[in-house]
């Protein structure tokens, strides 16, 4: 059957070898979840005061673009008073990859330490993905019909442990307040999966690391006897999952936001020289791209662009409105630093 083909190609990145899937390792702390399962909450990866602070520099944040929001107001809660951001709550444009308290939450020492541990170094890249504004209570946003996206962050073709994904989690998030759906277990099938629903064809991806599950395939993963989960999380927390499980995000529908940094890591022994390079070009024109630290899938602009009326937004120049100012640990994640040590 015919495959839709991107517009994004990516190379293949090396299987990770730093977590033992087979069920004989036990490590005695988080990682024994995220095996098992999947997905996995790490518990105060930054302080609650911390993660408020985050909150507050967003509320800040999109107050300056001076349209008319008001976090205290419920009524500016809508369209012509904020940047765009779509149902789902992703933030991919206005620079928000870039922006101060994107930087921040991704140099917290307990974010990168998690990561450290996984993949036993500290040579790491982190992404420059994007932030997550679900604001509760959109006058404009038919939350109630929203439709689940299922998908899966890895091309099918290439099997195997190759990523983590994660966000840090900054609102108080329960059952009613939007977030991650994950297939609990649904990465230990994916293989199988694919062999059996090789020939099926595909809808069109922006990239071939994605891929979107249909109603055939969630009933295979049904009968598998696999759940649905939705994962909560407190301020501060950050949760992790396998890119091979099949996931996707709710809109709140209560009366409390989701504000949540997107952060993954990888090591920088996984990134060729090409990728480093394009990541210190993307870095100094602030441009953001996926959740592969490596850097290799850019956002296509014209996919992620935002309009109004019709029309590319006007105030979104692709720029941070505060532009961070990185420590010494912050910009060895921008993988400039490995440059001259690829060959």
């Amino acid at each position: 059957m015919p495959h839709a083909i991107p517009p994004n190609v990516s190379h293949d990145t090396p299987e990770l070898d730093c977590l033992d899937f087979s069920g004989k390792t036990t490590y005695g702390d988080f990682r024994d979840d995220l095996v098992r399962d999947g997905y996995v909450v790490v518990k105060h990866a930054i302080s609650a005061e911390r993660a408020g602070y985050y909150v507050d520099e967003i509320q800040t944040w999109l107050e300056s673009f001076n349209l008319g929001y008001k976090r205290d107001d419920p009524s500016t809660v809508r369209d012509e008073c904020l940047p765009i951001i779509i149902a789902k709550g992703l933030v991919q444009a206005y620079g928000a990859p870039h922006e101060s308290f994107t930087w921040g939450v991704r140099s917290e020492p307990g974010v990168i330490g998690t990561f450290e541990k996984i993949f036993q170094t500290d040579d790491l890249l982190v992404s420059f993905d994007a932030v997550n504004v679900s604001l509760a209570g959109r006058l404009d946003k038919k939350y109630d019909e929203f439709q689940p996206w299922a998908h899966q962050d890895q091309d099918p073709e290439r099997p195997g442990f190759r990523c983590i994904q994660g966000f840090v989690n900054l609102c108080p998030n329960g059952d009613n307040d939007g977030g991650l759906m994950v297939l609990k277990g649904g990465h230990l099938v994916s293989q199988e999966y694919h062999k059996e629903f090789n020939e099926e064809e595909r809808e069109f991806r922006w990239t071939n690391e994605m891929y979107l599950f249909k109603d055939t395939g969630l009933k295979w993963l049904a009968d598998k006897g696999l759940e649905w989960v939705k994962v909560n999380a407190g301020p501060g927390d950050l949760v992790l999952w396998d890119s091979r499980a099949p996931h996707y995000n709710v809109p709140p529908r209560g009366d409390q936001n989701r504000f949540v940094v997107y952060t993954s890591y990888a090591p920088a022994s996984t990134a060729t020289k090409e990728d480093l390079l394009q990541k210190k070009w993307l870095f100094e024109n602030t441009k953001g791209h996926s959740h592969w630290a490596q850097g290799f899938q850019p956002f296509v602009e014209a996919f992620v662009g935002p309009k109004r009326n019709g029309q590319p937004d006007p105030i979104n120049t692709w720029k941070p409105r505060k532009p961070p100012v990185l420590s010494e640990r912050a910009f060895r994640l921008t993988g400039i630093p490995y440059i001259n040590e690829k060959e």
